[in-house]
């Protein structure tokens, strides 16, 4: 026999009755019922009830044994009685009577117990993260992943794609967040860069000739955390194309994406029609450029409606340049209450309220009520009303202003409407490609033009598209949202070093910086670079969603804290002074 097991503890059934097994794995819970000793022993694959009596020899040994305790016991399988099965595991038919015992790892008392469902501060469950991951959910979570790394690999290898492992150590490349730095021991004053994301390895892979790449890729960014997003690295599905167009990107991802949410999700719907929405229409409808379309709820443009009317707040702000004023519609919202609660929120939100009116039955018709309506007058009420396509028991909120200074709120406020009101459709995946991002913004003080996003995506209509006006030029370049969050960004590259160096120019970076920053790409791109694109789906955010968590420490083995800290390797670390003088290096005390 095996020196630890014969089986699994998710193997034996009736048909092993009789048998002498040997099982190995942690004591997940122990019971005495009157001096019989029964414990649920579980390894990664599942559990099995032991029973121990006193006839046992193994009996007193038993006795000491205690949760988490790893242990193997030689024993005999026995049936349960028909009353006793548990039909819940594949192990509920029968048990095994323990014969001999060895404890192969004793355990101390526990900070966080594996067994039941507590809650325990993230704290203590970072810094024993050994035993968290031992509970079943973190179990069932860190298999999902798994899997699901699995099936994409499969399903890019199935669309002719091939995997190539691009480098880790590299040269700083600004790409929207900050570098992790690390120093050269061999050239000092010098600094490699963890990448980013493989980005430009991935365009040079296409003008080497390659025609499918993708790799499950590890990057790093030293970024501020939230729940959907790690403060260190994270893993995505990295991928490029020569000789495609932006459609063609997006026929090859869709059923890799959407399949794998087919396969893993629980048989929640997922949308076979995913409809591309420009970004200037996601900012207008839903306030975001990941919106959550679960939520059926479109945000409109009333502006006409308080021009000159008698609300002056909204009157006055229309007067000046670039405002306007959008409606929240909040169908079966029409009640008082629940519009001061929607005022709260704005007031949290940092704002002063939000107006709104709801319209109500009066017995002899509709009535429009708040303090809107009293303002503007039945006419208008009535006109934004049949805009809205609202009707009694429904309601509207209004934000005016800049649209860039109060979008990000009215998108919180249609999720909470949406969340509140029952509108949002749990039970599903709603996809959507955003597309049109525009490439250039103006900095509102000092009126300077810069990259508002991917500097490196050709711009709709190439070379002529950049004599005119900058901030009307739109990139070839898409996010994939989900359920309100960004699954999936990319871009058809600009691969002409003269409509790149020109791109860059608009932003005020000379061709030398551009050579100096991008060498390795721009020379590359003077020997015969094909039109290509691409793009990169978050591994971390995709098995969140499926796992249906919040947070996505949930479905990372060994994530930092909120502070980037990994309190079980206590890292960062302060290096050695040996270290340190072998880089050249010296730590400046902050104050």
């Amino acid at each position: 026999m095996h020196a630890y097991r014969s089986q699994t503890c998710a193997e034996l059934n009736a048909d092993n009755v009789g048998d002498s097994v040997r099982l190995s794995g942690w004591v997940h819970r122990v019971r005495d019922h009157g001096g019989v000793l029964f414990i649920d022993l579980r390894d990664h694959y599942g559990m099995t009830q032991l029973i121990c009596d006193p006839d046992s020899p193994a009996f007193a040994e038993v006795e000491k044994v205690r949760a988490e305790w790893c242990i193997r016991i030689d024993g005999t399988v026995k049936a349960r009685a028909p009353e006793l099965v548990n039909a819940k595991i594949p192990t509920g038919e029968i048990e095994v009577f323990i014969r001999e015992i060895e404890v192969l790892g004793h355990a101390r008392e526990l900070p966080l117990q594996v067994f039941g469902d507590q809650e325990y501060p993230e704290e203590t469950r970072l810094r024993y993260r050994y035993l968290d991951l031992r509970r079943e959910k973190m179990q069932d979570n860190m298999i999902l992943r798994s899997d699901v790394v699995a099936s994409i690999r499969k399903r890019m290898w199935d669309q002719k794609f091939r995997e190539f492992q691009t480098p880790i150590i590299t040269a700083s490349s600004p790409e929207g967040a900050r570098d992790f730095l690390v120093p050269s021991r061999l050239h000092p004053g010098k600094f490699y860069a963890l990448p980013q994301a493989p980005q430009q390895f991935k365009q040079l892979l296409m003008v080497s000739g390659f025609d499918k790449y993708f790799q499950i890729a590890p990057c790093f960014r030293d970024e501020d955390p939230r729940a959907d997003r790690s403060p260190t690295d994270f893993y995505q599905l990295d991928m490029e194309m020569s000789f495609v167009t932006q459609q063609d990107v997006f026929d090859t991802i869709q059923p890799v994406i959407g399949g794998i949410f087919e396969e893993f999700g629980g048989g929640r719907k997922v949308d076979q029609e995913w409809e591309q929405i420009s970004y200037k229409d996601a900012a207008l409808w839903y306030g975001s450029d990941k919106p959550d379309l679960r939520n059926p709820i479109k945000m409109q443009v009333v502006s006409d409606h308080f021009a000159g009317s008698g609300f002056a707040i909204f009157a006055k702000l229309l007067e000046q340049d670039g405002t306007e004023i959008r409606a929240i519609p909040a169908p079966t919202g029409g009640s008082r209450k629940f519009c001061d609660r929607m005022n709260a929120f704005a007031q949290k939100e940092g704002l002063p309220g939000m107006g709104y009116i709801f319209w109500r039955d009066q017995g002899e018709g509709m009535e429009a009520a708040g303090p809107l309506a009293k303002n503007i007058g039945p006419e208008r009420t009535e006109a934004i009303r049949q805009q809205l396509g609202l009707g009694v028991g429904d309601a509207a909120f209004f934000l005016g202003g800049k649209p860039k200074a109060f979008e990000s709120v009215a998108g919180r406020a249609r999720n909470v409407i949406g969340e509140e009101l029952g509108l949002t459709d749990k039970d599903r995946f709603a996809f959507a490609w955003i597309v049109d991002f525009p490439i250039y913004e103006k900095d509102e003080e000092t009126g300077k033009i810069d990259f508002e996003h991917n500097p490196f995506s050709m711009p709709q209509g190439g070379m002529e598209a950049l004599q005119g006006d900058p901030l009307e030029v739109l990139g070839y370049q898409y996010d994939l949202a989900c359920n309100g969050y960004e699954l999936v960004s990319g871009a058809i590259r600009n691969h002409k070093p003269e409509i790149m160096f020109k791109a860059f120019e608009i932003a005020g970076y000379g061709e030398d910086e551009v050579r100096k920053r991008f060498g390795g790409m721009v020379n590359a791109f003077q020997y015969g670079a094909p039109p290509h694109g691409g793009c990169a789906a978050g591994i971390d955010r995709i098995v969140m969603l499926l796992a249906n968590e919040q947070n996505i420490r949930e479905v990372i083995l060994f994530p930092m804290n909120q502070r980037a800290e990994d309190l079980m390797m206590n890292a960062p670390s302060e290096p050695a002074s040996d270290q340190l003088m072998e880089l050249g290096l010296r730590v400046i005390p902050q104050d």
